[in-house]
C-alpha cells in the first residue's frame, strides 16, 4: 500500500534527525502548487553531513515502501533535492541553504508542526 504524504512526511524528517539535520522545516504547499504536497527544507554543517542526511532519507523511503522519484544534485553536496512525487526534499549545505532562501519563496505555505517526529535538541 503507497503511504500517504504525511507518513512520508514523518519518515523522511525522522530519517534526517537521525543524521542531526540542522533547522528541519516542513511547509504544506497544497493548495499553492500542483508538484506536491509538502516541502521539506532543512541542512547539513559541511558536504559530508548532507550526503549522510540525503543517503539516510533514501534508505528509510525504500524501507518503508516509498517511491523516489528522483535525486538531484547528490554529487555536489550543496544543495540536493529528493523528489518523493507528494514530498520535495531539500538538503543544503549551510551557505546554500540562506543563499536560496526556499522558506522565504515560498512564504505562503503554512508551516507544518514537525516537534513530535523530531528529537529534542
Amino acid at each position: 500500500m503507497k503511504m500517504t504524504s504525511e507518513e512520508l512526511l514523518e519518515v523522511v524528517v525522522k530519517a534526517a534527525d537521525d543524521k542531526l539535520a540542522q533547522d528541519i522545516m516542513a511547509l504544506d504547499v497544497r493548495g499553492l502548487t500542483s508538484i506536491g504536497d509538502y516541502f521539506i527544507v532543512m541542512n547539513g554543517r559541511n558536504e559530508k553531513q548532507v550526503a549522510a542526511i540525503v543517503e539516510s532519507i533514501v534508505e528509510n523511503v525504500h524501507k518503508n515502501k516509498g517511491e523516489i522519484k528522483n535525486v538531484e544534485g547528490k554529487d555536489s553536496g550543496k544543495w540536493t533535492l529528493i523528489d518523493l512525487n507528494d514530498v520535495i526534499v531539500h538538503v543544503f549545505n549551510h551557505e546554500e541553504r540562506g543563499y536560496y532562501n526556499i522558506e522565504k519563496l515560498w512564504s505562503d505555505a503554512p508551516m507544518v508542526d514537525i516537534s513530535g517526529m523530531v528529537s529534542e535538541q
